[in-house]
This record gives structure tokens, sequence and C-alpha cells, in this order.
């Protein structure tokens, strides 16, 4: 009987080994999920004016309004899918261009190695938002310039943290075994470097989604992400900058979910970081 019941422990053991910051980093990003969900379902339309200008939070607006009107709760909302969304292309464009590019580097090695690091190094002098107004001077302002450029400038951290990830992976025997055995290379990139590789690249993409969604407010803020009438944090700090001593509800709320949302991905990434450790895990 003893013996039926052991594995109940261990399942149970799962959640308390895991760290406290990805289990508070979970719960934050469980509710940005769940506003997302709920800016969907919304029947207030984001970008509706009324009657009621810088109304206070109430039954009927319970964050209550900006200048024009505009329920600050469903534009919260709004923005949170937004940011997501930029955040989920970015730091997409930022991954596979990236694991590509350091994978290529550090399995091959040679004149490819030297020119694609050379490559990565420069790209470093170029931050999201030099890259930004380069893209904005060629093509429009807005979302999708904005997730170009955060995404592109985030490419060098991943690249990197491949090809380190590679040059370690295969010089173990089973890839050098693979190798001898005549498996091609785009196998054992596939089967045996890759999967070994995958924890250090899921931790950066979590930080890197923070600063994916901190970068877009910014550019924002700026004027060179996302357009009106398309509800964004960083725009609803922009336009409330001008009133916020009359009302204090239009900065606060996109700022508290500003706020939130990085340190939620941030805790995440630590907690998970710590979480594959190997030498935590051999503990």
């Amino acid at each position: 009987m003893p013996e039926a019941n052991a594995p109940l422990p261990a399942r149970r053991g799962l959640w308390h080994r895991l760290p406290l910051a990805v289990k508070l980093g979970g719960a934050v990003i469980v509710l940005v999920l769940l506003g997302m969900v709920a800016g969907w379902l919304n029947p207030t339309d984001p970008d509706a004016t009324g009657p009621d200008r810088l109304a206070p939070p109430s039954a009927q607006h319970p964050l209550g309004t900006d200048l024009l009107g505009r329920d600050l709760l469903a534009r919260v909302l709004a923005g949170a899918e937004n940011a997501l969304y930029v955040g989920v292309i970015a730091v997409g464009i930022g991954l596979s261009l990236g694991v590509l590019l350091g994978m290529l580097a550090g399995y091959f090695g040679g004149w490819l190695d030297s020119l694609l690091t050379f490559l990565l190094d420069s790209l470093y002098a170029f931050p999201a938002l030099l890259l930004a107004l380069l893209f904005a001077a060629v093509f429009n302002p807005g979302a999708t310039s904005s997730m170009a450029a955060i995404g592109i400038a985030a490419v060098p951290a991943f690249a990197r943290l491949a090809r380190a990830g590679v040059l370690a992976v295969k010089a173990q025997p089973y890839v050098e075994a693979a190798r001898a055995l005549g498996v091609g290379s785009a196998r054992i990139i596939a089967r045996h470097v890759l999967p070994n590789i995958l924890g250090p690249l899921v931790v950066q993409a979590s930080l890197a989604f923070a600063a994916s969604i901190l970068a877009e407010a910014g550019l924002s803020y700026l004027g060179l992400g996302t357009q009106p009438p398309t509800a964004s944090w960083g725009r609803m700090l922009r336009e409330a900058q001008s009133y916020q001593e009359l009302s204090v509800f239009p900065v606060l709320w996109p700022g508290l979910a500003i706020a939130f949302t990085v340190l939620g991905f941030n805790l995440l990434g630590d907690g998970l970081r710590d979480w594959l450790d190997p030498r935590r895990q051999n503990r």
C-alpha cells in the first residue's frame, strides 16, 4: 500500500520546488492574459468617446475616463492585447533569427563564425530606438516598424546565447559519435544540439518579452510605435501627461499595467533561470 502511494508526494513536490519568482511571475502573466481575453469580451469600445470626461472610477467606468471620455478600463485591456501582440512578434523575430545565426556560427565555425560574429557585434551599435527612427524614416511609424526594430535589436543576445550553447554541446561524445556514423549536420542540429540549448533560450525569451513590452511603450510614447486610435499603454501616457494635474487616473492605470507586466516576465525569467540551472537540479 505505501508503495502504491509513493509517486504522489513526488508529483506534489514539483510545485513546491518551483522558485517563488516563477510562481509570482506566472500569476502576473496569467492576469495579463485574462485581461487580454476580458478586453476581447469587453462590450465597451475603447475608442468610443463620451460626455463624462476625466471622470473618477465609478460603477459605469471602473477605472474612470480620459479627456475624451473614453473608458480607461477598456483602453487598458486593449493596450494589454496590443502589448502582448507586439511582444510575441518582436521576440519571435529575435528568437528565430538569433538562434539560426548563432547555431550556424557555433556549429560550422571558421570564416562563417567570424563573419556572423562581426555582423552581430556591429548590430549592437544600433539599439531599438535608433532602429525605430530609421524604420520610421524609411517606412511609416507604427506597430509594424516598432516590432521589427525591437526584434532585430534582440537578435544579438539570442545569437550569442545559441552560439555558446552550440560550442558546448557539439564537443560532447554523442555528437562526435553521430558525426562519425555519417549523420548529416541538419539532423545533428535538430535532434542533438537544439534540444540541449532550449533551456537558456526560454529564459532569455521571457526576459526579452519584458524588454519588448517596455520598448514598445517607450516607442509609442515618443510617437514611433502604435499609432492612434489603437490603444497603447505608452500612447496613453503620452496623451495624459498634458492634463495629469486634473486627473491622475489616466496616468496611473497604464503606468501600473506596464510596471506589473514587465515585473511579471522578469520574475518568471529569473525563476526559470534558477529552476533550470543543472547545479540546482543536482542538489
